[in-house]
């Protein structure tokens, strides 16, 4: 990854609260897991930012390299990778994804 793709990337994670880089956006998800993102995210009603892995390939090749994470989408609160869909859908279930989005949100 070059040094300015990394600074784009964490440019978006810094200034976002809630960053999902994705295939698609959050408007027209391009896959099911980037859609169980947004989804669970559209459910808990806060502002979050989405990054087209699709439409930027410096992006796509740099996020898993950047998070040491292989698979998209991939999810930041707070400054902090999370995780991917699995993840979110598991921390949603368990009532722990709401309290990290309160705790970022309020920051």
């Amino acid at each position: 990854m070059t040094p300015e793709v990394q600074q784009r990337i964490d440019t978006l994670v810094k200034d976002n609260k809630i960053m999902v880089f994705m295939k698609g956006n959050k408007l027209m998800p391009q896959c099911g897991f980037s859609n169980n993102v947004v989804q669970i995210l559209n459910v808990l009603g806060v502002p979050y930012e989405t990054a087209d892995v699709l439409a930027d390939y410096e992006i796509r090749d740099g996020i898993k390299e950047y998070s040491s994470w292989p698979t998209i989408p991939q999810v930041y609160i707070n400054g902090e990778f999370v995780g991917g869909s699995d993840i979110m859908v598991e921390l949603y279930q368990k009532g722990e994804l709401q309290q990290m989005v309160e705790v970022a949100l309020a920051s």
